[in-house]
């Protein structure tokens, strides 16, 4: 008994399984979380150290070349980059796609610890991390108050950040901005000098008296007493009247006598606002495990509370950026989606089978595969995300595929006067074999792209699984649900002329009756003109591919969606002052508000988030703008950040650059990275601006700048060794002593309560911030002599570059550029062509120079290969199905004939649609392998049916199995098709990386429709000749040899 006479004869059975598969899918929705995308952990481990005050050469010299050797030999490493800027060193280390990250995170970990000893003293403690998505503040939240700035900044670390780090969900919570206290001692040059003291001296003994330690233990009787010296300063009045040395009378030399001790306000670094009023920056991550959305919305409650309870003190914590609501958004639209394709499937049900009966057995395919997909979805660990939601949606037209086949089956033996139930399981069982083909051709198609490694195969996966599993869901309800209610409810629709709807349907079967008889005349007319067939979809196939090739459309890695949010990065002069920076920054902010489509500015003065890690700088600028919502304005995000661009570019000595808001959240990398390395940085530094100066020749590439930017103004202190050591001098003793004149001192700390306070020991301002004084300040050797700076080193002014960048251990200059109205890779394609060895194929700049990508180009063309693979694999495993299913090598290749025919469609679809080829582009052409495959199955299918159960002729056996396939063929083309117009037309969130899919597939699967009908049997005539052809050649020369053996023997 099959399981579709099982279905019919035990309807209670199929009912209750399926009543508990809907329950528990129902079930399992309820407990999945939204996210905006799949978790994904690129394979990235990163170091950062902090040397404070030390110049890009010497934090490259010291830091970043000993870590870079210690992590060099680490297993699965694929490259290292590193950048050294003033005072931070960053290295970057990619480990290959099969590397398990938090081994090789513990990995570093232990090199780092080797080798941490060695680097110079001063330097802070490095900072290994993984790169991961939940570091990307799920809010950005700007804190207003009428309260004093040092007590309010205070007031936000002590209650504010307390009560949003105990949410459940949040993992780091980060403040940034405001004025933070600190102890300040203001040292005197001349007084200090006069005293003969030394700045060392001096922080020596601020350091030293301030040391609260135990000594030990008292025993007393029964009673034990521990003995602790309470050393540590309790006011600032101890501070002032430390005695820090002895006079040349005796006397006590106090630091309030060489110092100005006042209890004041850090230097500022950065300052945040929110349109255009200064504020405290709180950024809030979520933990690993948390989910976004969850997150938001309690942190979002606590926000609420707090504005209530501190109103009196006029505090306000606004939401200046929720990363949920995109999220959100996304998730709906996607919905929608799927909603509205459910129903244009439907209609087009009904005009197919005239009957909402007959359309509602097919339909109930739909909800019973999907709700039942969610127990998987929940099972495998994966959320609501854009994939998941997208594979539901795209996989609509999909499931009332087999059903379609399966009904349509039924109907044709009801039409020769089968009663319901004989028909059913004769239908189901004739078409069986049919509709479990075309299933497991998906399976086959989407396993493959399940497999695959990088942040491709993290962002596919899921989508994939999702799609196997509803697909094989709605297999099953073709072979249980759909022939057991057909067997109950199936009915032969009579049309007549006495109804609308009747009238309507008689028309439409006369007209598809009349398209079959036409498309029997038609594909008998290719059957006599195969050749004519077969070249002209050959040719029409390379006009399609041709269209990449000749620029019509592009490539890239993602489509940028338009979320109406973008970044402003505005760098002034280098080595601007921070305040001038500052004023240069409300210049921008005036600008940034003249556009009547903005709504919310988040100014970072002195900071950036552009690259990995981001950039602190006095001379730059970030700006966080936040649009009205695309249905209240008529341009672009991008065209707007362009205007903007223009008038900020009218500031004097202003460099901007728009990025906007990409999917992940965060501002887009520039588009276009060109890494170019070599042996030293001369010889690179001319490989890049020949690089440079090509890509500023390529039509679409704007923006073209090295990463070497223009030098920053540097006071060089040029040491004599020998007058140095006549002196009684070492360099280490210079070194410090200078840092603690300009930069100061903060390792002493001010204890009041529970909080401690930098103690901050340097040359007043008045001392230290003039140039042309600096080589008459002083040093004390080891004798007390003070020892002016020019007797040992000459001071000259120059430029030093503000980073330097590394990859794989040599010298690196990356070439910057953005894409404008062509793909990015697209642009990097010809540019490789400007640089290609004609003879090796390598690229080639100058001698011992070459360069490779980075950023979206890298990611496209990394996805490129794996989608490759993926498409490869697809077809390998659909043909070795078929073979396993047919038990021949044969038909299944002459099902392959309908994936060529799908290409001029996708192609054509991406030219009209002015859309580039992305990852999802190559998504949809994925999924065409195995959705017009199904197509020439059912042709290939009923055509061997035809001639070994029917005996009939090649060409009527053809003819015939085209016109009885036609009408399920139409069907669940159409099906598809519309049911992904709403994803491919539709607006939302997110729309504009998932249309590019949907066009490919629309324009796939119309064309294979009409090659497929034609090429797929004129391929079946040609190959079934060929065979024949073959087994006559074979018989005559197996004849030839049997002759000529007889004649040898006689």
């Amino acid at each position: 008994m099959t399981i579709t006479e099982l279905s019919i004869k035990r309807p209670t059975l199929v009912v209750v399984a399926f009543t508990i598969l809907i329950i528990l899918g129902l079930f399992s929705y309820g407990q999945l979380k939204y996210e905006l995308l799949p978790k994904i952990s690129p394979p990235f481990v990163t170091i950062s150290t902090v040397y404070p005050g030390a110049a890009p050469q010497e934090i490259e010299t010291s830091v970043t070349k000993p870590l870079e050797d210690a992590v060099s030999g680490l297993d699965k490493v694929s490259s290292i980059t590193s950048t050294s800027s003033e005072g931070v060193s960053f290295v970057n280390i990619e480990f290959n796609q099969n590397a398990n990250v938090n081994s090789a995170l513990q990995d570093v970990i232990r090199q780092v610890n080797q080798v941490k000893s060695q680097l110079p003293t001063g330097t802070k403690d490095p900072v290994v991390s993984k790169f991961a998505l939940d570091e990307i503040p799920v809010l950005r939240m700007g804190v207003t108050s009428s309260m004093p700035s040092v007590e309010f900044y205070q007031f936000v670390l002590d209650n504010i950040k307390p009560q949003i780090s105990k949410i459940e969900g949040v993992g780091n919570v980060y403040v940034f901005g405001g004025n933070k206290r600190e102890i300040q001692v203001n040292l005197d040059a001349q007084k200090v000098r006069a005293y003969g003291l030394s700045l060392t001296q001096i922080q020596q003994a601020v350091s030293l008296a301030n040391l609260d330690f135990p000594t030990g233990k008292i025993k007393e009787g029964t009673n034990q007493y521990v003995v602790r010296v309470a050393g540590k300063y309790s006011s600032i009045s101890e501070l002032q009247n430390l005695v820090v040395g002895r006079s040349k009378s005796g006397g006590d030399i106090r630091l309030s006598d060489i110092a100005d001790v006042n209890d004041g306000i850090a230097e500022i670094t950065t300052i945040n606002r929110i349109n255009n009023v200064a504020s405290i920056g709180i950024n809030v991550q979520k933990q690993t495990d948390a989910n976004a959305v969850d997150v938001a919305k309690l942190v979002k409650a606590q926000v609420d509370k707090l504005n209530e309870q501190y109103k009196n003190i006029n505090l306000k914590i606004v939401v200046a950026q929720d990363g949920s609501t995109f999220t959100l958004d996304a998730a709906h639209a996607v919905q929608f989606d799927l909603m509205l394709a459910i129903f244009i499937v439907a209609f087009v049900m009904l005009i197919f089978l005239h009957s909402i009966r007959n359309s509602a057995i097919v339909m109930v395919s739909i909800p019973a595969s999907l709700i039942s997909t969610f127990i998987g979805v929940w099972v495998m660990g994966f959320s609501l995300n854009l994939m998941t939601m997208l594979g539901l949606s795209l996989v609509i037209g999909i499931l009332v595929d087999d059903s379609i086949v399966v009904l349509e089956n039924i109907y044709h033996h009801l039409e020769k006067g089968k009663d319901r139930v004989t028909a059913s399981i004769v239908g189901r069982n004739e078409i069986g074999f049919a509709a479990l083909s075309i299933t497991l051709v998906d399976v086959a198609v989407f396993l493959p792209l399940s497999l695959v490694t990088g942040i491709i195969g993290n962002i596919m996966r899921e989508f994939a699984l999702v799609v196997v599993v509803s697909t094989l869901l709605s297999l099953l309800v073709s072979f249980t649900i759909t022939p057991l209610l057909a067997s109950r409810f199936a009915k032969i629709q009579e049309l007549t002329e006495n109804s609308f709807f009747g009238s309507l349907g008689l028309r439409f079967e006369r007209w598809f009756n009349n398209m079959i008889k036409e498309y029997g005349k038609a594909l008998g007319w290719s059957l006599n003109h195969r050749w004519v067939i077969v070249l002209g979809s050959f040719l029409t196939i390379v006009v399609a591919i041709s269209l990449m090739a000749f620029g019509f459309i592009g490539f890239e890695f993602m489509t940028q969606t338009d979320r109406g949010e973008f970044s402003v990065t505005v760098e002034f002069p280098s080595g601007s002052r921070f305040e001038n920076t500052n004023i240069l920054s409300k210049e921008v902010e005036n600008v940034l508000f003249s556009m009547p489509e903005v709504t919310r500015v988040i100014s970072n003065v002195g900071s950036s988030s552009e690259g990995l890690l981001g950039q602190t700088s006095n001379n730059v600028t970030e700006f966080q703008v936040t649009l009205v919502p695309t249905k209240e304005r008529k341009l672009s995000t991008d065209e707007i950040g362009n205007k903007i661009k223009q008038e900020v570019l009218k500031i004097p000595g202003a460099t901007v650059r728009v990025n906007p808001i990409g999917i992940f959240g965060t501002a887009n990398q520039t588009p276009i990275q060109v890494v170019v390395t070599g042996p030293n940085r001369i010889e690179t530094e001319r490989a890049a601006k020949m690089v440079a100066d090509s890509l500023k020749t390529i039509a679409g590439a704007t923006d073209v700048r090295l990463s070497t930017e223009n030098g920053k103004p540097e006071t060089r202190v040029n040491i004599d060794r020998q007058k140095l050591a006549a002196l009684g001098l070492t360099i280490g003793e210079v070194g410090s002593a200078l840092r603690i004149a300009l930069q100061g001192n903060d390792d002493v700390k001010y204890r009041e309560g529970a909080t401690e306070y930098d103690i901050r020991i340097r040359l007043d301002e008045k001392d230290r911030d003039k140039t042309d004084e600096l080589a008459s300040m002083t040093v004390a050797n080891r004798m007390g002599q003070q020892i002016e700076i020019q007797q040992f080193a000459s001071v000259e002014q120059t430029a030093g570059p503000t980073k330097l960048q590394r990859r794989d251990r040599n010298p690196a200059v990356i070439v910057y550029a953005q894409a404008v109205g062509k793909g990015s890779g697209t642009i990097a394609g010809e540019l490789d062509k400007k640089f290609t060895d004609p003879v090796t194929k390598q690229i080639k700049l100058t001698t011992n120079t070459t360069y490779t990508y980075a950023g979206d180009v890298k990611n496209a063309r990394d996805g490129n290969s794996s989608m490759g693979l993926a498409m490869a694999g697809g077809i390998i495993f659909v043909y070795l199905l078929l073979v396993a299913l047919y038990d021949s090598y044969f038909y299944p290749f002459v099902t392959l004939f309908a994936i060529p025919g799908a290409l001029i469609g996708a192609f054509l679809a991406l030219a009209l649609g002015m859309k580039n080829m992305s990852v999802f582009g190559l998504l949809g052409f994925l999924m065409l392998i195995g959705l017009v495959t199904k197509n020439a199955i059912l042709l290939v299918d009923r055509s061997i049916a035809n001639l070994k159960e029917r005996n009939m002729p090649l060409r009527e056996a053809l003819i015939e199995a085209g016109e009885a396939r036609l009408r399920p063929i139409v069907m669940t083309t159409l099906a598809m098709v519309f049911g992904m117009m709403p994803i491919a037309f539709g607006g939302g969130a997110g729309n504009e990386w998932k249309s590019s899919l949907a066009l490919a597939l629309i324009g796939g699967l119309t064309s294979s429709m009409f090659l497929t009908l034609l090429l797929v049997p004129v391929a079946f005539s040609l190959s079934t000749q060929f065979i024949s052809f073959n087994k006559r050649l074979i018989k005559w020369i197996k004849s030839l040899f049997i002759k000529s053996q007889e004649v040898t023997v006689s």
